[in-house]
């Protein structure tokens, strides 16, 4: 059960809001879809779940182009919400499960399982307009995977969420992806990426600019971040060449370099100064990719 994207693209007049995306995901993976807004990410959602028809290429899920005929087989969490405020929680999700083809008693008692599950049980008969904006994101939430999907859309599904609930939601995902389903997200949120996501795809202005696996894209990374902790005065480092920016902590400083050469450099610089209780090389995070790939469209 693949989803393959090949050579997608999605033209708005003279406007190309996709431009030439291809890719595989696997069954049963967490997959990430970065970019700031703009960048394409909502299109290609659409055109995945067929709300949208492609201008070149196609999407096939298992072979077929899904459709509303395979509704039924796919979850779809939308960012701008899209519940029906007057209606209580247990009526919107039997009007929207039997859409899916579920039945009443089915619906009712996995509605039970997942509110239990994520702590609002005392809401099954509360109109959607009485929850907070928190507890309306995990019906909405619920709304998309009542019926076990087998292919699940996420679109920013942490928005707007608290510590304490994205961590609810985050281990609900990972619970999702562990029975078997394939989850495709977008988050501004770079830190549940790196916690949920295997692969990864950025796109900027409708153009893929890294795709790959997270471990291996970070590992290859040229860019380095160097952590120090010192209490000598350590602006002198930015002269270094190949030093890309120095961000000073309250413990020292964390540079970022072009790569390890230029580490080693720091690291001799440094000694030469005094004593050093901290000099670590990392990794870039994927917020300093992001923001070194986004270029100027970043709207983090």
């Amino acid at each position: 059960m693949t989803l393959m994207i090949d050579n997608v693209k999605k033209e708005f007049g003279q406007h190309k809001a996709v431009d030439g995306v291809t890719l595989t995901i696997e069954k049963g993976s967490m997959f990430g879809m970065l970019g700031a807004n703009g960048a394409g990410k909502t299109t290609t959602f659409r055109m995945i779940l067929g709300l949208l028809d492609s201008t070149e290429g196609s999407v096939t899920w298992k072979g077929s182009p899904l459709s509303y005929k395979r509704t039924n087989v796919i979850g779809y969490l939308p960012e701008e919400r899209g519940l029906y405020p007057k209606l209580t929680v247990k009526e919107q999700l039997l009007y929207l499960m039997r859409l899916k083809g579920m039945k009443k008693h089915d619906i009712i008692k996995s509605l039970r399982e997942w509110l239990r599950k994520f702590d609002i049980e005392e809401y099954e008969n509360k109109k959607v307009e009485e929850l907070s904006k928190g507890n309306q994101q995990k019906i909405q939430f619920i709304a998309s995977v009542l019926h076990q999907p087998e292919l699940l859309i996420l679109d920013e599904p942490f928005s707007g969420l608290d510590p304490v609930n994205t961590d609810m939601l985050r281990k609900a995902v990972l619970d999702l992806q562990e029975a078997g389903t394939t989850i495709v997200f977008s988050s501004h949120q770079m830190r549940n990426v790196e916690e949920l996501c295997e692969d990864l795809v950025m796109l900027k202005r409708g153009e893929v600019v890294l795709h790959g696996n997270l471990r291996e894209i970070k590992r290859s990374y040229g860019m380095k971040n160097v952590i120090i902790h010192s209490d000598n005065h350590l602006r002198y480092l930015e002269s270094i060449r190949g030093v890309i920016s120095l961000e000073k902590t309250k413990d020292g400083a964390i540079v970022q370099v072009e790569n390890e050469k230029v580490a080693e450099d720091l690291f001799y610089a440094i000694a030469e100064e005094g004593f050093v209780r901290k000099f670590e090389l990392e990794e870039p995070s994927l917020h300093d990719i992001f923001v070194d790939k986004a270029g100027g469209d970043t709207d983090e």
